[in-house]
């Protein structure tokens, strides 16, 4: 599983650290914020990030190299802007700390944002794919798909050419340091996107394809495993950074959805000869990586 050739990673939460309550994604619901506001959200961010420098430390002695942080950093980000927040400097301090680590950072935004959407759903996702840029220029991060913000195309609003024709027009009204960073990732659903899909986005606006191990399992198109692969591959410009994990239904849970990731690592990683980070979306964590490491190497 691990060589020379794959740096590992995982995604957002540290289990080894939880248990001391350590978290980089305290949040608050809707009537919290509205009756606490800004400066409760300042708080929380500040500690969100605090111990995001502590999850990323821990990621360094125990040998990440890679690590996906949190997209709820900053507890309902769409109702403010992060430099007006109480505690920015603060903040802002302890996000060049973290940037100054050698690790590379990544980011996930949620499904609801839809770049290919219209209105008011173009509106959001707009402010919270640059809001997610604005935290790796705090970092100090040169904007480059080193430090991707990684998503999902979205719905296919019943014609999906026309729909990856309207995300390659909406992409040219984000920032130059948001367009540098961005990345798509093909689905687990045969009704949504496949590797082959979003190389026309590639070919259109060079935005690169995150390939997911387990989601071209459940959605291949016309593509065997290896030709997806070195189609979304070959469309980075930087080291690529693909997603792994293993069926739950298959190996831990026969009743499971089809589309649910196991707790843990069961099966090999072919990168067919070719150099790249992987980010293992095991529910355990960095504990599955842990555990498959110990097996592989014991």
């Amino acid at each position: 599983m691990e060589s020379t050739t794959v740096n590992t990673g995982y995604a957002c939460i540290n289990l080894s650290l939880q248990a001391d309550k350590i978290t980089s994604n305290r949040g608050m619901i809707k009537k919290t914020f509205t009756e606490k506001g800004i400066v409760y959200a300042s708080e929380l961010a500040l500690k969100n990030v605090q111990d995001l420098l502590k999850i990323v430390d821990w990621n360094l002695e125990n040998g990440f190299k890679l690590f996906r942080i949190s997209s709820d950093i900053f507890p309902w980000s769409s109702e403010y802007r992060i430099a007006n927040l109480p505690d920015y400097a603060d903040i802002r301090e302890t996000l060049e700390e973290i940037g100054s680590r050698p690790i590379r950072l990544t980011a996930h935004p949620g499904p609801f944002n839809q770049l290919a959407g219209q209105g008011r759903v173009l509106e959001n996702t707009i402010h919270d794919l640059e809001s997610q840029s604005e935290i790796f220029d705090l970092m100090g991060l040169p904007p480059s798909h080193w430090n991707k913000i990684n998503f999902h195309v979205g719905g296919t609003y019943g014609d999906k050419t026309a729909t990856l024709a309207r995300f390659a027009k909406n992409f040219s009204l984000l920032s130059e340091n948001l367009r540098a960073r961005l990345t798509v990732e093909n689905d687990d659903r045969v009704s949504l996107y496949s590797v082959a899909d979003l190389n026309y986005l590639h070919e259109i606006i060079g935005i690169p394809i995150v390939f997911d191990y387990f989601h071209h399992a459940l959605n291949p198109g016309q593509q065997t495993e290896e030709e997806a692969f070195m189609m979304a591959y070959n469309s980075w410009d930087v080291r690529p950074v693909f997603h792994f994990s293993d069926s739950r239904r298959d190996h831990e849970d026969p009743n499971a959805r089809r589309e649910a990731h196991a707790d843990w690592l069961y099966s090999p990683v072919n990168t067919y000869g070719k150099e790249l980070d992987i980010v293992f979306e095991s529910k355990m964590k960095e504990l599955a990586i842990l555990r498959m490491k110990q097996i592989v190497l014991p």
